[in-house]
């Protein structure tokens, strides 16, 4: 049941392997837990109770309330799938809520300590200090996810239009439009490329020419901002936040960055304005004579 459902997610859900691999963890975990609850392993027998209880066992765990609801919603899904193939009668899950959580304000870089990276930038000479500095560029100058960003191809680039067409979540595309200094790095890395003979279809590469990976992207954005920024976060999410936020001060509409940003929904895009509302307060108490 679990094969079929994890083939049905890839090839009529379109999820991304990163994503598909996430719901395997979660219903091994769990079918790992109602082995050791009922002593019994058949996923029909499954109760409300059994989830429930799962979901205290996890709480007990000390993981964040965000964390075992993604958990509890891949097990909705899982047993909605069942239900849709009439392989059970009844979800389980059903009527089990999800735990409350405190939505978090995306922490992000101010406008004058983004101007201070780009000037004091320490790069490498040759192609590591290329490709870094493209990296920045690109999460900066485009909000795209650090999985799209090692997804892209130089097919995606096109010079002519100034703009870069990325696929995001679900196989979505859309089209981002480059700024000239994004483009003149993505040309210099490039050529770097063609002086060391790396021959790739890859915007992003390894000094071998294969596919970049998660951890070499966060350890170039890690490697920079730590040494620069004083911040608590430093991986490439950071950047998004950075780049949605700064979009929205300089009087960004909301459903265009939503488009940017590739949020299925206005309400994911939303959270953005409570930066800008503190940042409003912050010019309020600057400038107004009563404040």
């Amino acid at each position: 049941m679990k094969d079929a459902f994890l083939k049905y997610l890839s090839f009529e859900k379109r999820l991304s392997s990163h994503t598909i691999t996430s719901y395997s963890n979660d219903l091994d975990q769990f079918l790992l837990f109602y082995k050791n609850y009922s002593y019994n392993d058949n996923i029909k027998k499954v109760d409300r109770r059994a989830i429930r209880s799962w979901v205290v066992e996890l709480s007990l765990k000390d993981l964040s309330p965000r964390s075992i609801n993604r958990k509890l919603a891949t097990l909705k899904s899982f047993f909605k799938y069942l239900i849709k193939r009439s392989l059970i009668r009844s979800n389980p899950t059903s009527g089990i809520n999800s735990l409350k959580t405190n939505q978090e304000i995306p922490q992000f870089i101010n406008e004058k300590d983004m101007i201070y990276l780009f000037d004091n930038l320490e790069l490498e000479d040759g192609f590591k200090g290329v490709r870094d500095l493209l990296i920045l560029e690109l999460l900066y100058g485009t909000g795209i996810r650090i999985s799209e960003l090692i997804s892209l191809k130089l097919s995606d680039i096109n010079f002519i239009k100034k703009e870069i067409k990325v696929l995001g979540k679900r196989n979505k595309e859309r089209i981002i439009p480059l700024h000239n200094k994004s483009i003149e790095q993505i040309k210099k890395f490039n050529r770097t490329k063609e002086e060391l003979s790396i021959e790739t279809s890859e915007l992003i590469c390894t000094e071998k020419g294969g596919k970049a990976y998660p951890m070499l992207i966060s350890r170039a954005v890690k490697k920079h901002l730590s040494s620069l920024i004083n911040s608590k976060k430093y991986n490439p999410h950071l950047l998004r936040h950075t780049f949605a936020t700064h979009i929205l001060n300089k009087g960004g509409d909301l459903n265009s960055i939503k488009d940017l940003l590739g949020h299925k929904s206005l309400a994911a895009t939303q959270i953005y304005t409570h930066n800008s509302i503190e940042k409003l307060k912050e010019t309020f108490k600057k400038s107004h004579p009563r404040a």
